[in-house]
C-alpha cells in the first residue's frame, strides 16, 4: 500500500530529459502506472513515436497523457522542488547529493503541499550540467561503483518504489501461522512410517529406533495446521500406489 495520498501521487512530475529509446520511455511509464503515478513529462524525446511504445504494458494512459516540453525550465515551471538523479561517475557536482532513502523522504514531505519534479537524464549521458542547474538537489540510487549506471526504466521504477513504500512495514510481524496439533502430527507420522515400511526402507531389526527418529524428524519440520491434510493426502496416495493401486 502506498504511503502517498491520491493528491500526493498526482503532484509528482516524472520528467525524462532527452530520452533516446521509446522502449525506455514506455518502461518508465509502466513503472509509474505500477506505483500509482500518472504525470509523465518528456523533454526533447529522441523519438517522436514514444507514445506507441510496446514496453508500456498496461500504462497506455500514462503515455497518452504525457506532456512534451522543449526545455527543462518549461517542464518544471510549476514545481516548488526539482530533484535530479545521477549515477555520479567522474562528474564534479555543485549540488547537495542525497541517498535514495533520505531523498525520497524529503520528496514525500514536499508532495504533501506542492508539485515536485523528479528528473531522469538520457540513457547515454544522463542529465547535463545545464539540466542540473534547474535542480535544488540531486539523488542517487546506491549502485556499486564499478557499474553505477542503470537502465532508465529500472531507475524510474526503483526511485518510485522508494517514494511509495512504507518503511514501517519492515517492522510489522506477519500474521502468526497456527501450528499443527500433536494428534495430527502423530497421524502424519504413522502414515509416513507405513510408507517407509511398504517401500522397504525400514529394517525390522531397527524399526523401533527408526520410528523414534522419524517422529523427531517430523516434529522438527514445525508443520502448520493448514498443511497437514495435504501431507496426509500425499502419503495416502503413495501407500495406495505401493500396495498396487491403479494397476
Amino acid at each position: 500500500m502506498s504511503t502517498l495520498t491520491p493528491d500526493q501521487l498526482d503532484r509528482l512530475r516524472v520528467v525524462l530529459v532527452s530520452a533516446r529509446n521509446p522502449l525506455n520511455i514506455g518502461a518508465a511509464a509502466r513503472a509509474m502506472s505500477n506505483f500509482g503515478f500518472s504525470r509523465l513529462r518528456v523533454v526533447n524525446p529522441y523519438e517522436v513515436a514514444f507514445r506507441e511504445a510496446r514496453s508500456a504494458v498496461g500504462a497506455g494512459a500514462v503515455l497518452e497523457n504525457a506532456e512534451e516540453f522543449s526545455s527543462v525550465a518549461e517542464a518544471v515551471a510549476d514545481c516548488t522542488l526539482v530533484v535530479g538523479t545521477t549515477a555520479l561517475g567522474n562528474r564534479e557536482l555543485h549540488h547537495p547529493l542525497r541517498q535514495l532513502a533520505y531523498g525520497a523522504r524529503l520528496i514525500r514531505q514536499r508532495l504533501a503541499s506542492s508539485p515536485v519534479a523528479l528528473l531522469f537524464g538520457s540513457e547515454k549521458y544522463g542529465l547535463t550540467n545545464e539540466d542540473l542547474s534547474y535542480c535544488h538537489w540531486l539523488m542517487r540510487i546506491p549502485t556499486r561503483k564499478e557499474h553505477g549506471s542503470m537502465n532508465l526504466g529500472q531507475a524510474v521504477a526503483v526511485a518510485l518504489y522508494e517514494l511509495i513504500r512504507e518503511p514501517r512495514a519492515a517492522t510489522v510481524k506477519p500474521e502468526p501461522i497456527k501450528p499443527a496439533a500433536a494428534g495430527d502430527i502423530d497421524r502424519l507420522t504413522a502414515l509416513l512410517l507405513e510408507a517407509l515400511q511398504a517401500s522397504g526402507y525400514t529394517n525390522p531389526r531397527t524399526a523401533k529406533s527408526t520410528e523414534e527418529k522419524v517422529r523427531r524428524l517430523v516434529r522438527r519440520l514445525n508443520l502448520p495446521a493448514r498443511d497437514i491434510e495435504i501431507w496426509l493426502g500425499i502419503f495416502r496416495q503413495i501407500l495406495w500406489k505401493l500396495s498396487g493401486g491403479g494397476r
